[in-house]
This record gives structure tokens, C-alpha cells and sequence, in this order.
């Protein structure tokens, strides 16, 4: 008997109404309220730190010592500091300083750390013994204390601030994406590419670090929100940004002395500070739940 052939073709369907995995997972994040504010703060920061010179009634340097320690008003929004210059101005500046460090320092422990995650995870025996007792030594350490001994040795400087932040955080995303390395090169699609004559290098190009770029997602945003308070621990010592540079750390190390006569010389940096932090760390949880194929229902 004869059988009628069903088409299972589907319809026509608009390029917008295509679902992808990164499209269903902006879908997903969108439903995260918390996650949703976290990216709200980012961006009100970002585009503080990138309007600042339109939006800054008072130029960063500019001291006028007759106006000291004066309180917010409607002249300076944030108060002075005790050389006279308007905190806002110079919070919203150095929104600048605390963002270009926390992006740039973790770009570059992931681009480090990434490569010598897969050397290490894909390759092996002594390359993967080398590089995991380099980790191990610089795990050894508290961050902040290898930080300080890198600043030292190199010199108190935002530059050199932010190389000791990207090396000390090298090691944390080379362990994910070792560790992801090891799981993925033992799947049966990376058994194939072998078996129809992949390289190794296209291997890892084509399979493998597009496979491991979940992980690394959600621990460089998460690792942005640390950065930016170890940049301002550096800044507070002395070791980051020099002055007249607005970070906001070296602004509280330099009104610490002031915290009972003008406590708003201490508030708004360490607001921004705790805001900033507060909406990397919100956004990363929300592309953990939704990246994260363990955390979904």
C-alpha cells in the first residue's frame, strides 16, 4: 500500500522570529530582574565615564581653595574637596579611570589566561605540568599582596596597576578554561574532527574555544566588578593612580582625614565604587543562571 508523504518542511519564517542559543539567552536574561539592573547601573557608568567632559560643569584639576570641604549644594552637587575641586566633576572622571582598568586588566588576563588554559588542557603532559605550577605559584599568594609586589617593583603608576590586576587574575581564568578544555576534548565530535584529518589548530579554533566561551563570559564579568575594588585598594595605598587623577580610590585614601568634617568627601567615591561593583556583580549572576546549562530548570 502505497504511503502519502508528509512534508515536514517548516514555513517561511522572518529572520527577527529565528531562534538561536545567544538570542533565547538574551530572552532569558531580559525575564532577570536583578540582572537587569546590574546592566542599568554598567550602563549609567559607562555613559557617565564617556559624556563626562560634556557633563562636568567644573574641569577635574580645577582647585579654587576658597571653596574647600564645602557641602553639596546647588553650586557643587557632591560637595568640594580640601583643595576646593568639585567631587562631581571628578567622581564622574574618575568613572573613567575605575571602568578602563577593570575592562582592559581583564581582557588581558583572559586573553593570557584562555591560551594557556588550552595549551595546558588540550595538550598536556609537561606543557600542562608547567603551566599548572606557574598557576599554582601565583595562586600561592593573596591577589592583593602580589599585586602591591608587582606595583613596587614596577613602579606606583595606573599603567602598572593595571598589568599587576590582569597578572594576578591570569590564573583563574586559565584553571576554567583548563578545566573546560579537559571535558570538551574527550567528546565524540572532537573524536571525529580528529578522524577526518583536523589539525590540532583548527580543532581548537573551530570547536573547542567557541565551546569554552560561556565560562569565560561570566567570570570576566564577575572579574570586572573585582578588578575595579583592587584598582581602588591600589589607588588607596598610593600604588595606582597618581595625582591629579580622579580615581576613586586615592580620592577616599585622601580624604580619610576629613571623614567626620566632610564626610561627603568620603561617601560618593565609595558610593560609585559600591554601585559600580554591585551592578558587574548583578549582571554576572544573571549570565551565570542563564548561560550556565546546570543552573536552568
Amino acid at each position: 500500500m502505497a504511503q502519502t508523504a508528509i512534508n515536514v518542511t517548516p514555513p517561511n519564517v522572518p529572520a527577527e522570529k529565528v531562534s538561536s542559543p545567544w538570542r533565547d539567552a538574551w530572552k532569558a536574561f531580559r525575564k532577570n530582574k536583578t540582572a537587569m539592573v546590574g546592566l542599568y547601573i554598567i550602563v549609567f557608568f559607562v555613559l557617565i565615564a564617556i559624556f563626562a567632559p560634556l557633563i562636568a560643569p567644573y574641569g577635574f584639576k580645577e582647585q579654587v581653595l576658597v571653596n574647600r570641604l564645602k557641602p553639596p549644594s546647588s553650586a557643587h552637587w557632591f560637595g568640594t574637596d580640601d583643595l576646593g575641586r568639585d567631587l562631581f566633576t571628578r567622581v564622574m572622571y574618575g568613572a573613567r579611570i575605575s571602568l578602563w582598568v577593570g575592562f582592559f586588566s581583564v581582557i588581558a588576563s583572559i586573553f593570557v589566561g584562555t591560551i594557556l588554559g588550552i595549551l595546558a588542557g588540550f595538550y598536556g603532559k609537561w606543557i600542562d605540568m608547567l603551566i599548572s605550577r606557574l598557576f599554582d605559584i601565583l595562586l600561592a599568594f593573596p591577589s592583593i599582596l602580589l599585586a602591591i609586589a608587582i606595583v613596587a617593583i614596577l613602579g606606583p603608576s595606573l599603567q602598572n596597576a593595571l598589568y599587576a590586576i590582569a597578572i594576578v587574575n591570569i590564573p583563574t581564568y586559565g584553571r576554567l578554561v583548563r578545566a573546560k578544555v579537559l571535558s570538551l576534548k574527550s567528546e565524540e565530535y572532537i573524536t571525529a574532527a580528529r578522524a577526518i584529518g583536523m589539525t590540532n589548530t583548527r580543532i581548537l579554533v573551530t570547536h573547542i574555544l567557541p565551546n569554552s566561551l560561556t565560562p569565560i563570559i561570566v567570570q570576566g564579568t564577575l572579574g570586572i566588578a573585582t578588578a575595579i575594588i583592587e584598582a581602588a585598594a591600589l589607588g588607596f595605598l598610593g600604588l595606582g593612580a597618581q595625582p591629579p587623577d580622579p580615581e576613586w580610590g586615592k580620592m577616599l585614601s585622601d580624604s580619610r582625614q576629613f571623614i567626620q568634617k566632610a564626610p561627603w568627601t568620603v561617601i560618593f567615591p565609595g558610593l560609585s565604587i559600591m554601585l559600580t561593583v554591585l551592578g558587574f556583580n548583578l549582571m554576572g549572576d544573571g549570565l551565570r543562571d542563564v548561560l550556565d546549562p546546570r543552573m536552568k530548570n
